[in-house]
């Protein structure tokens, strides 16, 4: 297969120097990459630089090789584009039709997926006018990534700051990877990822062993088809993806607290989390000690709230779809239908995914078997597939539900 053809565009903010990790990332992946950085960017990373690592000459203006017609041809034969940074300056050009610049205009000529990495300071990315022109690129089917929280410039803390370069490459590869597609553009989307744990003494826990992959990949797959995404994370054993506003969370109680304040307003709710079913009844102050000799330890337990049928019964009229997974022991496919067709009719949620544990391991993987059963009686069956697939497929479910309502 020939590689895909990436524009790295480049604005001129302080973050430019991380974009550096970001062509190497997508170099190492096999991705063909031409750099288009404004002539800001080049104040903080010159053109040697650029033309080294993406081993092609950097374009930087509309006059050069003006016999190619660069200006056009760069964005007609690109199958992604991908701005990093893309500073308050440069979101508000794209919104705009302004095409002042080489890579404004290949914003204007692109018939691929974009993906805007933005990069500023918290004011400015607050800014009623930058949020403008966020929501109206988002609702022309541009992936504008949620920024991340942390050190700005000086001593300055906060949103603003510029996706992590490995996810910001993971996000390119999976927009490259599929036929492009917006169908989630304008949604908000709330996803539960990992596992949960239940303290009983200051250094001990009951949990479970759920990496948080299929709730990652949910949300990067939701992200990468133009939802604006929620990720509630218990103890994430693998990176969050770029783009997703991030809440961080430990017990059940936690998670239910923090789903139910994103849930206001979004349009799907996927809760992939793996949640710890028993906690403690009590909790003890000091370390419990390991008892001396062949004396037992006792440790009496009492369920935990069960958030999926928490989040049905508080929804309003239709909306969210509300989507659940479940992991099963069964015999066989049939008894794992059944079982999970009577897990769906006590939940009540609209969507239940369904896998089976036990003869294979599926926590921590990066594949999965599952069914995704629908509550009209709809069944559809994955063969082992990538966790990326199956959160192709979920995502085609829910607008397959919304299409219903």
């Amino acid at each position: 297969m020939s590689q895909p053809r990436v524009v790295l565009g480049v604005a001129g903010g302080i973050a430019a120097y991380k974009v550096v990790e970001v062509l190497r990332g997508l170099t190492e992946a096999g991705h063909d990459v031409t750099v288009v950085p404004t002539a800001a960017a080049l104040n903080f990373v010159g053109e040697a630089t650029w033309a080294a690592l993406s081993a092609h000459p950097v374009a930087t203006s509309v006059w050069a090789n003006a016999h190619e017609v660069s200006h056009v041809k760069l964005g007609q034969q690109a199958d992604c584009v991908v701005v990093a940074p893309a500073t308050a300056d440069l979101l508000a050009r794209a919104t705009h039709g302004i095409a002042n610049d080489l890579l404004t205009n290949v914003l204007l000529t692109a018939r691929c997926p974009i993906v805007l990495a933005p990069a500023m300071h918290t004011e400015m990315w607050q800014h009623p006018a930058t949020q403008s022109n966020v929501a109206t690129l988002r609702a022309r089917g541009v992936i504008v990534l949620e920024p991340a929280a942390g050190r700005l410039t000086g001593a300055d803390f906060g949103p603003g700051r510029l996706p992590d370069p490995v996810a910001i490459v993971a996000a390119v590869q999976d927009v490259v990877r599929r036929p492009p597609t917006a169908d989630l553009s304008g949604r908000r989307v709330v996803i539960s990822a990992g596992g949960t744990r239940e303290i009983w003494d200051p250094v001990r826990f009951i949990g479970n062993i759920s990496s948080g992959r299929q709730g990652v990949e949910l949300a990067r797959t939701a992200v990468s088809r133009g939802a604006k995404v929620t990720l509630v994370a218990a103890h994430l054993s693998v990176p969050a993806p770029a783009g997703v506003t991030l809440v961080s969370v430990s017990s059940a109680d936690d998670l239910l607290a923090a789903m139910l304040a994103a849930a206001t307003g979004a349009d799907a709710i996927v809760m992939a989390a793996a949640v710890a079913d028993f906690r403690p009844e009590a909790v003890a102050t000091s370390k419990i000690k390991k008892p001396e000799g062949p004396a037992d330890l006792s440790l009496k337990l009492s369920p935990t709230v069960d958030i999926l049928v928490e989040l049905v019964r508080r929804r309003e009229g239709g909306l969210p779809v509300i989507v659940g997974f479940a992991a099963e022991t069964a015999v066989d496919e049939h008894e794992l239908v059944q079982l999970g067709r009577q897990k769906l009719a006590r939940k009540g949620c609209d969507l239940l995914v369904v896998n089976e544990v036990g003869r294979q391991v599926v926590f921590g993987s990066e594949e999965n078997e599952v069914t995704i059963l629908g509550h009209e009686g709809s069944e559809v069956h994955l063969p082992r597939s990538s966790k990326a697939a199956i959160s192709d497929a979920v995502w085609n479910a829910v607008v397959h539900e919304w299409k219903r309502a």
